[in-house]
């Protein structure tokens, strides 16, 4: 997809949506005890990614709900006896919840959240390019629609993605492997493997440049460089650590660095700050001084969820996540082999 497009496709999303208006201290504070109420009179159960707002992933917290990356979201909401699933994200980790629990209600703030990465890996053009290389297993990232996964043999998140394409190396097996090419092509680098890549990218993660981050690496040179594989490939290279979300926040509070400089999404900084308050976390820079960008650090997505849109579906019950039953069937093999593989 090109870059014209994929503004384009930003532009089109958004133009249905409303930005989450500025609350006051009061009006959060009501927000949350109304939800609170709704949450018990729905047998419900908040689950957020790290790249939503702080005020959802402290009310998650709160309410005996889970902060987590894809991986982990998933297997909570598969485990959880909740009958209801709220899930503060984007689209594609609502259809994984739906799809690993067909019997839970599944709502979203908003259905209307997406990924650039989903949107940019159209199944009929995906299901043509693995049609031309029937010999590769598809290994597909978990940013992906319901669709994709049910053509895909596997289903990885960042956390697993190295170990489970070596996995598949060892066994002879050549990957064809989507949507991610910065993630595919990490992959590629690190275990050596015979990976065919699909041509996508995350608006947020493809904005960080090297350059910047190393002339803010020459302000703070006891920083440590923490990046997701989503980013291209020269801003990898400088990297200290390269991992999932979950991964990056480990290493925050286990590096002895007491400065870090953080390229991937900024909703990150709630977890990284409350389990290391005493240590400094600062965005990377995206695009250069004076450039203007298209995400800025934040998935403009993740940021249609708030608190007031999260209030009104579990008031009115709508926002519901459908996955067709069949398409469902097909999708739960490879993220079930995700969830099992050790």
């Amino acid at each position: 997809m090109s870059e014209t497009s994929d503004s384009i496709l930003v532009q089109e999303h958004f133009a249905h949506g409303h930005e989450a208006l500025e609350l006051s201290t009061e009006e959060r504070e009501a927000y949350k005890d109304k939800i609170k109420m709704l949450l018990k009179r729905e047998n419900a159960v908040l689950v957020a990614h790290y790249y939503t707002s702080a005020v959802l992933q402290e009310l998650a917290e709160e309410t005996g709900g889970c902060v987590a990356d894809s991986l982990e979201m998933a297997r909570f909401g598969n485990q959880h006896p909740a009958t209801t699933l709220v899930v503060a994200g984007v689209k594609f980790m609502g259809e994984t919840a739906k799809i690993l629990n067909p019997e839970k209600r599944v709502l979203m703030p908003t259905l209307e959240a997406t990924c650039s990465l989903d949107i940019g890996c159209e199944i009929d053009e995906f299901s043509a390019f693995c049609d031309q290389h029937p010999d590769r297993t598809v290994v597909v990232y978990a940013n992906t629609s319901a669709a994709v996964k049910a053509r895909a043999d596997w289903v990885v998140t960042s956390s697993i993605a190295l170990n489970v394409v070596r996995h598949l190396d060892s066994q002879g097996e050549k990957i064809l492997w989507a949507p991610d090419k910065y993630l595919g092509g990490y992959v590629k680098k690190m275990t050596g493997a015979d990976v065919l890549l699909w041509d996508g990218s995350c608006i947020v993660h493809e904005e960080f440049k090297a350059k910047g981050i190393l002339d803010l690496k020459h302000l703070y040179p006891d920083a440590a460089i923490l990046v997701h594989p989503e980013s291209p490939e020269s801003v990898v290279d400088i990297a200290d650590v390269v991992g999932s979300t979950s991964q990056l926040i480990n290493a925050a509070q286990e590096m002895e660095n007491m400065t870090f400089i953080v390229a991937t999404d900024s909703g990150i900084f709630y977890k990284m700050q409350q389990l290391a308050p005493e240590k400094t976390f600062i965005e990377a820079p995206t695009a250069g001084t004076g450039a203007t960008c298209r995400s800025c650090a934040h998935c403009p997505w993740m940021g249609m969820n708030g608190l007031e849109n999260l209030a009104e579906v579990l008031d009115r019950g709508d926002q519901e996540v459908f996955v067709d039953d069949v398409l469902r069937e097909a999708a739960l093999i490879p993220l079930q082999r995700m969830l099992d593989f050790q």
